[in-house]
């Protein structure tokens, strides 16, 4: 599991622990977002006897091949390490061709060399679709005009799977995630920062009036449809991608209601123009993965918001802030 310290890393790993797998957990545990978050989620992950844990950084390929090396017995690989962040890729573009590009081909690379490797799952993102405006977001739709490097490099590692799946029938799945939240999630998500800001009375910004709309997954929904694509491989080693999403657009306005009403305060709300690396709306078609494993999302934003308002007032208590 790469990327077990992560948002989605961390659910995935404790859904597949609590059905009795043993995870193996990487994770560089960079300071993009708060640490001390990251290494709680490992706190969650250890209290499992079948966790272990290996600090190391998927682009690093000699630490990468001796991990795999001292465990022969690893047979599927869940790869949700990257770098995050649509706008944090115009400040520091290199950290994300590093982490997203070069991390993702000494996965694949390792997926290559594994005998037996029964299957490869990673994450890409809705941010591939780049500017398209026919709803919702289809597997087939053209994926060739990126917004961002982020969204760039996400795409690169589709291809370099696809070549992959071509060359050496690699067997994989790429997920299309679509704004995920819930407990545990990660501060630098719009969500967070507006609770943040909410509880602490400062003002948020938000674009063009909250009309924009976002596809919100909750984490539940998505450790379901990651682990039912793990329990089932392509084929013959042809690779596939997939959209992950709750099939709902939800605006931010709404999304900004919603947590008002969850926190108990109001928003102090300034608009602005929405930049260009952000997309009006997001919607994901999920006809494919639901074919395929029975993926149904059942959490509507009305029902995750107040679910993660609450873990968010402990976390935050926990950690001596004033979440309320």
């Amino acid at each position: 599991m790469a990327g077990a310290a992560g948002f989605i890393g961390m659910h995935v790993a404790e859904a597949l622990l609590a059905r009795g797998e043993t995870v193996i957990g990487v994770d560089s545990l960079n300071a993009y977002y708060d640490v001390r978050l990251k290494e709680a989620r490992l706190a969650r992950l250890s209290r499992h006897r079948g966790f272990v844990f290996r600090r190391l950084d998927v682009a690093d390929r000699e630490a990468l091949a001796v991990l795999f090396a001292d465990n022969p017995e690893i047979d599927r690989i869940v790869h949700l390490a990257a770098q995050a962040g649509v706008r944090y890729s115009m400040v520091d573009p290199y950290s994300y061709v590093t982490a997203n590009v070069m991390g993702h081909l000494a996965i694949v690379e390792a997926a290559r060399a594994r005998v037996g490797l029964r299957h490869l799952v990673y994450a890409s993102s809705s941010s591939v679709y780049g500017g398209s405006t026919e709803l919702p977001f289809v597997e087939t739709d053209r994926a060739d005009t990126p917004l961002s490097l982020y969204a760039a490099t996400k795409r690169a590692a589709e291809l370099i799977s696809y070549a992959y799946g071509h060359l050496f029938a690699v067997p994989q799945t790429g997920l299309r995630f679509f704004t995920v939240y819930g407990p545990w999630g990660r501060p630098d998500m719009a969500y967070y920062a507006f609770a943040r800001a909410i509880v602490a009375g400062e003002p948020i910004t938000v674009y063009d009036d909250g009309r924009p709309k976002r596809d919100f997954t909750y984490i539940d929904d998505i450790v379901a449809g990651v682990i039912g694509c793990l329990d089932r491989p392509p084929p013959g080693g042809t690779p596939r991608i997939l959209n992950i999403g709750n099939h709902s657009g939800e605006s931010v306005s709404t999304l900004i209601r919603l947590l008002e009403q969850a926190l108990g305060r109001r928003a102090i709300v300034h608009n602005a123009p929405r930049p260009r690396a952000d997309v009006a709306e997001t919607l994901a078609s999920v006809e494919r993965i639901a074919e395929l494993t029975g993926y149904a999302p059942t959490t509507p934003l009305a029902v995750g918001i107040p679910r993660f308002a609450a873990w968010f007032k402990d976390w935050h208590a926990l950690a001596g802030e004033a979440a309320a």
